[in-house]
């Protein structure tokens, strides 16, 4: 054979599987573009620039030009990390040939296959992918709004509200008390509210060890319930009061204005209250018109695609796809696959068949880090999950710390692969 640069590039991509349909010359690159620059969007932009080798024009929209992320965001409320570790910037993204665009997607006209933004530009897709994360449901939490955030905050979109709720806890009078309401399934994350009271229990026990959390719950069980049992009776023993359905936890009500929580009819008086309410599709998912009426965004199984229109995609938190949870890793897991179908449609590469992963880790007290995972694949009726791991009780403290290293390994890898 003899070499010529076509012959090398054509080699080239061949052997990573990316082997397409040459373009016409002079003809327009397709046109991606990803609403929501997270776990999701942010890595199926990457990962769609860097296979088509500049085969495809991409596009990413994301309101914020610094993202915070939402997993590990407990630690910083726990001292453990530093605010700015959880904040990346999309330079790497844009370097590696994505169009970065910060501003707002607010119209998606399917029809015409166009998103307007805040700023009045209009972009043309012949794919679009949803990665917009979530919202929060009204009327979920009686008396809580976002008018009140500022007074009992969610704390559920990493940020300013983040930055609060630390400073909150850590002002808390002593003896004091704080309270959860925690959302109802299904939600972001799902151990991440009894990760977040441990680690509120962290900060209490140094500052304010007779301080009371109170966690009312609409849950009869949670994620990794035994495990954060266990790790609150051996580090935080008497400090934390968990409150199911059976004695009030799902008919809870809320008072900003005299900071007060209503059980049963009964109010009493708190000084911080993290309001965590229920939870859909980030708005831009309903805007576009592909959310049911649980509020989520059903997709096909194998590839992530919209129920609802073949040219869409919806990954991550906004999605109703099945067994996985609603976490940074399975978005990240999910975008991946769908970079790899909608390149598949776009330039004929080779599509291979899904499979999908996840584990979300929880840090208890110092060096005390569980975790919970499986490996899942397409059914023809959802996600399913076909091989799942978890923490034990009773555990020895050199594993404990082991998992907490891992997870602390798993941030750096994943934050790499999103950002860059």
């Amino acid at each position: 054979m003899i070499l010529t640069r076509r012959t090398i590039l054509r080699t080239g991509l061949a052997a990573t599987g990316l082997l397409y349909a040459p373009m016409v010359l002079g003809q327009a690159k397709p046109k991606v573009v990803v609403i929501g620059g997270g776990a999701g969007g942010a890595t199926a932009a990457r990962y769609l620039a860097k296979d088509s080798a500049g085969a495809l024009d991409i596009t990413l929209i994301e309101a914020n030009p610094v993202y915070t992320t939402c997993f590990f965001s407990n630690l910083y409320l726990g001292g453990f990390r530093e605010f700015e570790s959880l904040q990346h910037g999309y330079d790497k993204v844009a370097a590696g040939g994505v169009s970065v665009i910060n501003d707002m997607a607010t119209a998606v006209d399917r029809a015409a296959k166009t998103v307007t933004l805040a700023g009045g530009q209009v972009l043309l897709y012949d794919r679009l992918i949803l990665s917009p994360g979530i919202d929060f449901k009204d009327g979920s939490v009686p008396g809580w709004s976002l008018d009140v955030a500022e007074v009992m905050p969610h704390a559920y979109k990493a940020g300013p509200q983040t930055q609060l709720l630390k400073k909150m806890v850590e002002e808390m009078p002593q003896g004091g008390t704080f309270a959860m309401v925690a959302p109802p399934n299904p939600y972001r994350c799902p151990p991440g509210p009894y990760e977040r009271i441990s680690m509120v229990a962290h900060v209490l026990k140094q500052k304010n060890p007779t301080a009371k959390i109170l966690v009312l719950d609409p849950k009869e069980k949670y994620s990794k319930q035994a495990l954060f049992e266990e790790g609150w009776a051996r580090h935080y023993d008497g400090m934390v009061e968990w409150v199911g359905p059976d004695f009030g936890g799902a008919a809870v009500e809320v008072r900003a204005d005299t900071m007060e929580v209503v059980v049963e009819g009964e109010a009493q008086k708190v000084d911080v209250c993290n309001v965590i309410p229920g939870q859909v599709a980030g708005k831009i998912a309903a805007i576009a018109g592909v959310t049911d009426e649980t509020g989520w965004a059903p997709v096909h199984p194998d590839t992530m695609k919209s129920k609802m229109d073949e040219n869409i995609w919806v990954l991550g938190d906004s999605s109703a796809q099945g067994d996985m949870p609603k976490s940074g890793f399975s978005a990240n897991s999910q975008a991946k696959v769908a970079a790899m179908t909608i390149r598949g449609e776009l330039l004929q590469s080779k599509v291979f068949p899904a499979r999908y992963s996840n584990t979300c880790w929880s840090l208890i007290a110092p060096d005390d880090g569980v975790k919970v995972g499986a490996s899942y694949e397409p059914t023809p009726e959802k996600i399913a999950s076909v091989e799942s791991f978890i923490s034990q009780t009773g555990e020895d403290a050199a594993l404990r710390k082991a998992t907490y290293e891992e997870s602390l390994g798993w941030y750096a890898g994943i934050t790499a692969d999103i950002f860059g």
